[in-house]
């Protein structure tokens, strides 16, 4: 009993992903290209392919992908594929009607792009004339759906008439008519872009010895491919070939003309002279980016086009894949060829072709890193060698924010290889000679080295930084205005936070004094009564408290009832701030918050009880621009004015505390020169 074969079946399970939604037209123009070549043979430079973008009539428009300056397109709904090729003969009309039909397999056909057309369109219409075996033309006439199947129209001899329509020679025409929203709208939209995509798709066409026939896609305007190819194309290389365990592979290797069209190496993987798969080549041989020079310093783009009867028949149904494996896993039995073997004997052979023009790529790349590294981050400089030897290469246009996560990524993979070094070379010690004992250790050590001096670059680094920062934040803004406190108080320290929320380096007290960086308990922005250390009951906020015990000068105090060291408290103002006075004296304001401190039931971070002590040191530090609301506060405290004028200091005998008053600029200034030395070491401006 034959089996009968559902037409709505075959269609329902055809898989057609909406990435390629004009691969149907591609298959009509195929076709279109495969009749030309059938019926012309060597003389293919008389064939004709048209291909016209029919756009809906209606008000609506197509918003996507139109540039500035240009007239909004109407959707697409179908297209129109004329050729002057063989037509449907009685045997290729045979070969339509039968699913699955290997009438045109030695060109690569498959018997599925009638089936793709019905994915996305919803009706196909077919004109077609072709010379029966006495040489009369004869025409065909019939309509393509999933609901009526194959509907003839007409098959007969072609009328003599006026007829426009009527066809004079042989050649078909098919519409696509009634794209389907979603494939229509993930669809490209310009008539430059969808005749760039046919072009792609059927460059073989036009590589091949003889090249290929006349093409056009038409739109509003018209775009010949065999423009589009002297657009496209700098120049052929030599064609090439790869064995891969005992298969050829073929390589059409071009540098297309560089343009913001063509920005990344690309690899087509073909099959039936059709374009199956397109992988970006990017960074997969080293030195291989966007753009390189050739002997005369011009800029191209590499493309290459595989192919091999291998791939042929190897391919999926769909033509969007290929049924292989993209590695063979472990030990085969049999020696199967798997993606990853095509590739890599292509890659290499792409390192072969391009050696002079990717030896200039490495060498920009290079020099790329080196200058960013020397100007920008510093941090990378004691290991660049080491990096360089992982395979570090970059593309010589990369931007600054990409070339910074790349060299981080990298300094994490050396900082993981060296663990694992130095389990190795612990583990092996049982095994290996003393000398060869040595040679490992004195190896690891080397790395660490390395290592811990970009660990050190990137603080030193980071306060250039910071400083910077501050800098900006203590000057006007485009408004003329000058920031609030809060912003310069966040830099120094993140607001309502304390000490055992925050990690080592959360804080940049050191702008302000080196020493705060050795404290037990440090409050920013909270309240008396919120804070651990103090037993009062005020809702008075400090910018920044800090206290310091005895014999524990990190962030490590063990809880033990220490005696109290210090305690040091930070007023920070706005910037040019004037309105120092009796009620907003800051001066007053840190004096009253030590006094609250020592009178508290004070304990330490961890909560233990703090001896009693009233007289513990405390360290007031005002940071407020010189007003003259300020300089009035600082006279009347009797304070001395430092030597630059930018500041004042003094000791209040009452409240046994040591006070200093310093203006952004003095603070600012005096941060820079304490570390002038570290930036000079890494080349950094310090200013």
């Amino acid at each position: 009993m034959a089996l009968r074969t559902s037409l709505a079946g075959r269609v329902r399970n055809t898989s057609l992903p909406k990435s390629h939604s004009l691969l149907p037209l591609l298959e009509a123009v195929v076709n279109g290209l495969q009749a030309i070549d059938e019926r012309f043979g060597d003389d293919v430079e008389h064939g004709r392919l048209r291909i016209t973008i029919n756009r809906s009539t209606q008000g609506e428009f197509d918003l996507g992908n139109v540039a500035s300056g240009r007239t909004p397109l109407r959707p697409i709904v179908g297209f129109t594929v004329e050729d002057n090729g063989v037509g449907f003969t009685p045997e290729n009309m045979k070969s339509f009607e039968t699913l699955d039909s290997d009438h045109k397999a030695a060109v690569g056909a498959r018997g599925v792009g009638r089936l793709l057309w019905l994915k996305a369109f919803e009706r196909v219409t077919v004109r077609s004339a072709y010379r029966d075996e006495e040489e009369n033309l004869r025409e065909r006439r019939f309509k393509f759906s999933v609901e009526r199947e194959v509907e003839h129209e007409a098959d007969g001899p072609v009328e003599q008439g006026e007829d426009p329509n009527r066809f004079s020679d042989s050649g078909t025409i098919i519409d696509l008519d009634r794209f389907n929203d979603a494939f229509q709208r993930s669809a490209p939209k310009t008539v430059e872009a969808i005749a760039r995509e046919i072009f792609e798709h059927t460059i073989w066409y036009f590589l091949r010895p003889g090249g290929g026939p006349e093409v056009a896609v038409v739109d509003d305007e018209t775009v010949s491919l065999a423009e589009l190819l002297k657009d496209f194309v700098y120049d052929g290389l030599a064609p090439t070939s790869v064995i891969v365990k005992g298969t050829r592979f073929d390589m059409t290797n071009l540098r297309l003309k560089s343009s913001t069209r063509n920005l990344t190496p690309r690899l087509y993987w073909c099959a039936a002279n059709r374009v199956v798969i397109e992988e970006n080549l990017a960074s997969k041989v080293t030195g291989l980016y966007g753009r390189l020079k050739d002997e005369s310093s011009a800029e191209f783009t590499y493309v290459c086009y595989l192919s091999s009867t291998f791939l042929d028949e190897h391919v999926r149904a769909d033509r969007t894949a290929f049924d292989l494996d993209d590695r063979v896993p472990g030990e085969a039995l049999i020696d199967e060829v798997s993606l990853d073997d095509i590739r890599a004997s292509v890659l290499e052979k792409v390192e072969d072709l391009l050696s002079d023009s990717l030896a200039t790529a490495r060498e920009e790349g290079k020099k790329r890193v080196a200058d960013f590294v020397s100007t920008r981050a510093p941090r990378y400089r004691p290991v660049l060698s080491r990096l360089e030897k992982l395979g570090v290469s970059v593309d010589p246009t990369i931007k600054d924010a990409d070339l910074e996560l790349l060299l981080h990524r990298s300094l994490q993979k050396l900082e993981a290889d060296t663990i694992a070094q130095s389990q190795m070379v612990f583990a092996q010690s049982d095994t290996l000679t003393p000398d060869e004992q040595q040679e490992n250790l004195i190896k690891y050590l080397d790395t660490i080295t390395d290592i811990n001096q970009s660990d050190l670059a990137a603080y030193v680094s980071r306060r250039r930084v910071i400083l910077d920062v501050l800098s900006r934040a203590i000057g006007t803004n485009e408004h003329g205005k000058y920031a609030r406190e809060e912003v310069v108080h966040s830099l120094l320290m993140p607001m309502r936070t304390e000490s055992n929320e925050l990690g080592a380096d959360a804080s940049n007290l050191w702008i302000l004094d080196e020493r705060l960086a050795f404290h037990d308990y440090l409050a920013s922005d909270k309240t008396l009564t919120s804070m651990p250390i103090t037993g009062s009951d005020s809702t008075k906020e400090p910018d920044l408290l800090a206290t310091r015990l005895v014999d524990a000068p990190v962030l490590t105090a063990d809880g033990k009832t220490t005696p109290l060291a210090s305690i040091v408290v930070v007023e920070i103002k706005r910037p040019m701030r004037n309105d120092a006075s009796e009620g907003k004296d800051p001066i007053a304001q840190t004096l009253s918050y030590v006094k609250q401190v020592r009178a508290g039931g004070l304990r330490t971070a961890q909560g233990r009880p703090v001896s009693a002590y009233p007289d513990a040191p405390a360290f007031c530090y005002v940071v407020a621009d010189l007003t003259p609301t300020m300089i009035d506060r600082c006279d009347l405290a009797n304070l001395r004015r430092t030597h630059d004028g930018q500041g004042y200091f003094g000791f209040n005998e009452a409240a046994k505390a040591y006070i200093e008053v310093t203006s952004f600029d003095r603070l600012l200034s005096a941060a820079t020169e304490r570390n002038r030395a570290f930036f000079d070491k890494l080349g950094l401006p310090s200013t």
